[in-house]
């Protein structure tokens, strides 16, 4: 690796990254070779007040409707859900020197957002990170600083053979397997409980929003075969729930019979286990380009509460008005 004092970016955020992040992380940003790391990562002049933790009105209230009519069988007990977050992706879409997942979002890697909202859950009782060990630095500078615990895994080829690697580090004793794209900074606490309440429930479990754009099939050539029904059509995201022996059985299964998948529960669907989608957030998203960075910046601007450094770290950030 190159030198580090032979990189550099300037931070133009009144509330820069804390000593523990900054040491070695953004002196790996200022080498970027894409132009706008600096303007998109820290532009505006406030502190975000932090995300709203109040999840967007949901149209299907399963959690709620499960708890009250069956003596809340979905309650997740603490410190019994192992998370496997996914921070060794590319991310060649971005265009950046570095992957997507490690840029700066208002002054803080993308990927420690999650990280921090997953450590301040009582069920969560350890967290698996998959990364390149290049980028291990940027969470074991935090580590001690965050109430669970922290491994690491080597990423796979593809998705499925990161999650398995992850997964072969987990404790054995947690009940829920929650798997996360770190590339998605903006997870709402209150999602997570849903989606881990139904998870337990069911057995299999991923937060997922409503399609709102028409989707139409098209032959080879391009033409129209038939336009989709919207109301049936949903986008998954993440975190996607299993349980931990279901999910080691699906992977049993996918590497015996050769299969790619490319999402999570996709493994448990080839067990025929029934798979619930719990209503999510649109404001969930994965930032993959530019305009991605631009829009979760944007999001967090607004106001609400996704966890930053300065939280976890105590740090008293003054900030001047706007």
């Amino acid at each position: 690796m190159a030198s580090l004092t032979s990189r550099g970016i300037a931070f133009h955020s009144p509330t820069p990254p804390p000593a523990a992040i900054n040491r070695r992380y953004i002196r790996r940003c200022l080498g970027s070779s894409f132009s706008g790391v600096s303007r998109l990562g820290v532009r505006c002049r406030d502190r975000p007040a932090g995300f709203c933790s109040t999840p967007v009105p949901m149209r299907v209230c399963c959690s709620s409707k499960i708890d009250s009519d069956n003596g809340n069988p979905s309650a997740v007990k603490d410190k019994s859900v192992s998370v496997i977050l996914l921070a060794g992706g590319s991310g060649k879409r971005m265009g950046a020197s570095i992957p997507k997942q490690y840029l700066p979002l208002l002054g803080q890697p993308i990927a420690l957002y999650s990280l921090y909202t997953f450590s301040e859950m009582s069920e969560v009782k350890e967290i698996v990170v998959v990364c390149d060990p290049s980028y291990k630095d940027i969470f074991e500078d935090v580590k001690q600083n965050i109430p669970v615990g922290l491994k690491f895994a080597l990423p796979g080829k593809e998705r499925q053979d990161s999650v398995y690697n992850g997964l072969q580090e987990i404790d054995w004793e947690s009940e829920l397997v929650c798997i996360h794209d770190s590339a998605r900074p903006l997870i709402l606490r209150g999602d997570v409980e849903k989606v881990l309440k139904d998870g337990y429930r069911i057995g299999a479990a991923v937060l997922g929003v409503p399609v709102k754009a028409t989707i139409k099939e098209a032959d080879s050539g391009s033409f129209v075969v038939k336009t989709l029904d919207r109301k049936t059509l949903w986008e998954m995201q993440t975190p996607q729930v299993i349980k931990p022996q279901l999910l080691q059985s699906g992977f049993q299964l996918v590497n015996r019979e050769g299969l790619e998948v490319t999402d999570d529960v996709s493994i448990v669907e080839h067990l025929k286990h029934p798979v619930y989608i719990t209503e999510g957030s649109y404001t969930n998203i994965k930032v993959t380009t530019p305009d991605d960075l631009l829009l979760a910046e944007r999001i967090l601007n607004m106001g609400g509460k996704v966890p930053k450094a300065e939280t976890i770290l105590n740090m008293d950030t003054k900030v001047p008005a706007s």
